[in-house]
């Protein structure tokens, strides 16, 4: 059997975290058994729907890597791919609902429901459809459409059945029919066909083997296969993927920091970190190696091997995979990445040489936890004309021979002949301690000042090799400025 799984997202908002998780396990299980993987947009939610949602999907998948096989943007043999572009079809397969007089209109309406809600509650019982409309009369009927009322289309939900399917990460799953809340609805009063219909019939003809999504999809799986069964289609495997829950264990949310994919990518880490990351939330390689390509994560993934229990989503974990990740990166690529964050922070980087660019972040990428942390790094390679600290000024008032190590290292530098390398650096230092009789903090510390205005940062001999001549003796003449007033 050739594997046929879909991610199919609905766009009424950002990509959130476990809708990425469910794209990707999607995308990994159908590579790793060289099957096809489907992007489908149910946008059958008029009121909530969002072309710009549905342009965050894509922005966000393909950020992550992941690349589909059919969708509406691509096409394929089984579209359209839009369930607002499918309607004629949904139709079709009412009709053969209503010719097997499995559904039937319902004109109860929202006041009613509720009422009936509360008598429900107030006796003990859980909510259910009492199906009260299940055999009005035609002349009720018309009496109830004369009234206004637009009735929705209900299914009957066969009495006293158990439904049972065999997930593939949670197990053999047995629900009777009795906690399916009644005779559910498939179609609303404006004639849209509900999700747990279309989703059958889409699933059904785009000929889907296994449906793996989210586990609060469990209490829908069951209708699904009542669906399948009425309409004469074979159900297809199905998994549900653990819940992500925060470091609290309450699920996932906005009070535990960011939750969509964009938020993700703006603040800086990068979408090989994030994937690898999402991809270890309820699943674990047998091999226990944590940091994974996608090439690994495909190879390696089964989804058997995924864990019913929740997943703990853990910042300090993506933040110590998004700094491995940093540190390896192609250099060429991580700048082409900083770099907006350098614009936004008002650098012109074109003022900067590429190579020197590179150099700088080449030396600064190990403190980076993401790449928005770069700006703060690389301050000091890139602004001159910085404020020296007021710790620092009072650590130079504190003794007279500081502010005379900083005077000293100018007057040096200024008549270095030829460029300022390391070793011309260290053997300057050497110079100025022998000459004033000063060691240590009193004489590393005034020259850090001197160049950065802060009493802590990168080492001193790769800082004035990135910055030449020029630019220290700048950097020095800025600083003795408000030092010495």
């Amino acid at each position: 059997m050739s594997v046929r799984v879909r991610f199919a997202p609905s766009p009424t908002g950002f990509m959130h975290v476990g809708n990425a998780r469910t794209a990707l396990f999607n995308y990994l299980f159908a590579r790793h058994h060289g099957g096809t993987f489907i992007l489908r947009i149910e946008d059958t939610d008029i009121e909530r729907h969002s072309e710009e949602a549905v342009r965050v999907i894509y922005e966000a998948l393909k950020w992550m890597g992941i690349d589909w096989d059919e969708g509406p943007d691509v096409g394929g043999p089984f579209g359209p791919y839009r369930q607002s572009e499918r309607l004629n079809i949904y139709k079709e397969f009412i009709e053969k609902l209503k010719e097997k007089g499995l559904v039937y209109e319902c004109y109860c309406t929202p006041e009613e429901l509720e009422e009936m809600r509360k008598e429900q509650l107030k006796r003990g019982e859980p909510p259910r459809y009492t199906g009260k409309c299940r055999n009005l009369t035609e002349e009720e009927k018309e009496k109830l459409r004369k009234m206004g009322r637009k009735p929705v289309l209900r299914f009957k939900v066969p009495e006293d059945r158990t439904i049972v399917f065999e997930d593939l990460v949670k197990g053999r799953i047995e629900i009777n029919s009795r906690q399916l809340g009644g005779d559910f609805v498939v179609v609303r009063s404006n004639g849209m066909p509900v999700y747990n219909f279309v989703v059958v019939v889409d699933d059904a003809l785009m000929k889907i083997t296994h449906v793996i999504r989210g586990e609060d999809h469990i209490s829908n799986t069951p209708k699904q296969i009542l669906l399948y069964e009425a309409l004469g289609f074979t159900p297809p495997a199905f998994a549900h993927l653990p819940m992500i829950l925060g470091p609290d264990r309450s699920k996932l949310s906005k009070r535990h920091g960011s939750t969509s994919v964009r938020e993700f990518k703006e603040k800086g880490y990068l979408p090989e970190a994030f994937t690898n990351f999402l991809a270890l939330l309820g699943w674990y390689p047998k091999d226990g190696k944590e940091i994974l390509s996608m090439d690994e994560l495909i190879k390696r993934f089964d989804i058997k091997d995924v864990n019913s229990a929740p997943a703990i989503f853990d910042t300090t974990k993506l933040n110590w995979m998004n700094q491995v990740y940093i540190r390896s990166y192609p250099v060429e690529k991580l700048t082409d990445l900083i770099i907006p964050y350098l614009e936004k922070a008002g650098y012109d980087t074109s003022n900067f040489n590429r190579k020197w660019l590179e150099k700088v972040i080449e030396v600064t990428r190990e403190y980076l936890t993401v790449l928005s942390d770069a700006p703060g790094y690389m301050e000091t390679f890139l602004k001159d004309d910085f404020e020296v600290s007021e710790e620092a000024k009072s650590f130079l008032a504190e003794n007279p021979d500081r502010l005379k190590v900083i005077e000293l290292f100018y007057h040096k530098i200024k008549s270095l002949e030829g460029e300022l390398s390391e070793e011309k650096f260290k053997e300057i230092i050497k110079e100025i301690g022998k000459e004033l009789k000063v060691k240590g903090k009193n004489l590393f510390m005034p020259v850090r000042i001197a160049l950065t205005g802060k009493m802590s940062g990168v080492e001193l001999p790769i800082l004035v090799k990135l910055l030449g001549k020029e630019r220290v003796l700048k950097r020095v003449e800025n600083s003795l400025k408000q030092v010495n007033l």
